[in-house]
């Protein structure tokens, strides 16, 4: 997937100024079922395509404590 300009990009509320976070484009999402997640110190570098239902069963996980801490 390629970035593109029309794609808002979003961070997380729990994103500290450490500068080590990821962002998503939700509103993606609801027209082709895929979550693109990037790098947000890397704007213009890749883009994961991540199917939505697999995206949901990371971010359980991450809540649910299934990757130890961070």
């Amino acid at each position: 997937m390629t970035d593109s300009p029309t794609l808002l990009w979003v961070k997380s509320s729990y994103s500290g100024s450490g500068g080590t976070c990821v962002e998503w484009a939700p509103t993606h999402v609801s027209t082709t079922g895929i979550v693109p997640v990037r790098d947000s110190k890397n704007p213009h570098g890749p883009v994961l395509a991540v199917p939505a239902a697999s995206f949901a069963s990371f971010v359980a996980g991450v809540k649910a404590g299934e990757f130890g801490a961070v």
